[in-house]
């Protein structure tokens, strides 16, 4: 059965529609587009508000505070709270389909008139006003798969496909976020986010219609700190996988750095889109494969190996350089191959951990599960911008500070950066990444979770087979 004709079907054993996967898919397309204009883009605006990159960068970290207490929180009531309809899902999906696009515009707002402090408390704000709304949305859309349906094959095509729609809502912003504020149309950061908003609510809408909650909880357990506490301690192959995570997403600053690259390194912030297209069919169709990759190896073999493959083709790009163009373009080109693979396979890992959490506590806590996917996923989104920030920022890298509202004003400003800045600038760009990633392939090599276990696991969740069955057909004693 061809990519299309399974897109259009529902194969035998799947439980859910064909519309269904397709709204789920799409919802993924408004949320990247919004997660990744703040990823990829929000330095880049804050080193155009005129405002200290250290100062920025440090707000950034202590909004985290906040998010791992609102995190922890919207954890426990989500295990906890009841909706008259009988939803777990669906009710919190409506309140932020509206809510994150708002708070996005707010936090792309912020008045250029003001004095630097005005500036610094009207990010916190509206920062923390977006990581609250961005909580109400990531827990509920990830967990609710569980809900949806018990077979593994079938939630690991969908999020597999999830990660392709998500990466027509990154196509999206990357397109608006180069060319809209660029020095050839010179359109205001506001503007790009209002637009990113409508794109959003459009494709975040369609699945408050069509989800189908088919697998409640047994349960809802009542949660305390020391319980919580408890159940982590316990699957920590979830804490294994996210702490690899942090290393590798946290230090992930080259989309951050990228309209800076171009237009620096390169002279022109369009350089940027033409070697992301130049990746994005080679990308694009290895991403369509992971689904039938995943039929002929685990999936944190490929993970792995996709990892080291990245590792390798940085420190070649790092010590070629960036003077060869075409040689630039070639290993870019490279690389996106294996970083595609990794970002269709990045959260496919954290249902498997609710069900092993599952069968290893007896502890229905998807909710506190997902909770720590969305405050890693926020987390290092926030260390990856500060530490952006922070690197340009730094008095030795000697960057010059500048306040413009689109790259073409800053072109007409004239402003020329040191050389030993854009080295700074061409190392965070290159090697921080890999570094990082290099870091995360070590803590993953810890991670022991297979597909075939944790099918055995779910099955024994929903009462499939008994407890005695799955520990006789697991490969090994968890």
């Amino acid at each position: 059965m061809s990519i299309i004709e399974k897109l259009k079907s529902t194969p035998k054993g799947w439980e859910t529609a064909n519309s269904e996967r397709k709204s789920y898919y799409l919802y993924f397309a408004g949320q990247n587009a919004i997660y990744f204009l703040l990823s990829n883009y929000l330095a880049t605006y804050l080193l155009f508000c005129g405002i200290d990159p250290l100062k920025s960068s440090a707000v950034m970290l202590a909004v985290k505070v906040w998010d791992a207490v609102n995190d922890a929180i919207f954890g426990v009531i989500f295990d906890s709270v009841k909706f008259k309809s009988g939803k777990k899902y669906t009710p919190w999906l409506k309140i932020s389909s509206l809510l994150i696009p708002a708070a996005t515009i707010l936090l792309f707002c912020i008045p250029a008139s003001s004095g630097e402090m005005l500036k610094l408390c009207w990010f916190a704000v509206a920062y923390i006003i977006w990581d609250t709304a961005y909580t109400l949305c990531d827990v509920p859309i990830y967990s609710a798969i569980t809900s949806m349906t018990r077979n593994i094959e079938e939630r690991n095509t969908m999020l597999s496909y999830k990660s392709i729609w998500a990466g027509v809502g990154i196509a999206f912003i990357t397109v608006a976020g180069t060319v809209l504020p660029g020095e050839h149309v010179g359109l205001s950061w506001s503007w790009v986010a209002v637009i990113t908003a409508i794109f959003a609510i459009i494709t975040m809408l369609p699945i408050n219609r069509t989800l189908k909650e088919r697998h409640a909880a047994d349960q809802d357990e009542s949660f305390t700190l020391r319980r919580m506490f408890s159940y982590l301690f316990k699957n920590k192959y979830l804490l294994i996988y996210y702490i690899g995570y942090f290393f590798y997403a946290a230090a992930n600053i080259s989309a951050a750095l990228s309209l800076l690259v171009s237009y620096y390194l390169f002279n022109d912030t369009l350089f940027s889109l033409v070697v992301g297209a130049c990746g994005t069919v080679p990308s694009l169709i290895c991403s369509l494969l992971v689904p039938a990759m995943l039929k002929k190896i685990d999936k944190m073999k490929l993970y792995k190996l996709c990892a080291v493959a990245m590792v390798v083709l940085s420190v070649v790009m790092w010590l070629i350089g960036y003077n060869n163009i075409i040689l630039h373009i070639v290993l870019y080109v490279i690389r996106s191959i294996p970083l595609a693979i990794i970002g269709v396979l990045m959260f496919i890992f954290t249902p498997d951990c609710a069900e092993y959490g599952r069968y290893k506590s007896g502890i229905e806590a998807k909710g506190i599960t997902f909770a720590i996917q969305t405050f890693m996923s926020k987390l290092t989104g926030a260390v990856s911008g500060a530490l952006s920030l922070f690197l340009l920022g730094l008095k030795s890298t000697g960057w010059i500070d500048v306040e413009a509202e689109s790259f073409e004003e800053l072109q007409q400003l004239g402003v020329v950066q040191s050389d030993h800045a854009l080295s700074v600038l061409w190392f965070s760009y290159v090697m921080v990444p890999a570094i990082g990633c290099l870091i995360a392939f070590i803590i993953w090599n810890f991670y022991k979770l297979n597909d075939k276990d944790v099918q055995i696991m779910a099955d024994c969740n929903a009462g499939n087979i008994s407890r005695d069955e799955a520990e006789q057909l697991l490969s090994r004693k968890y």
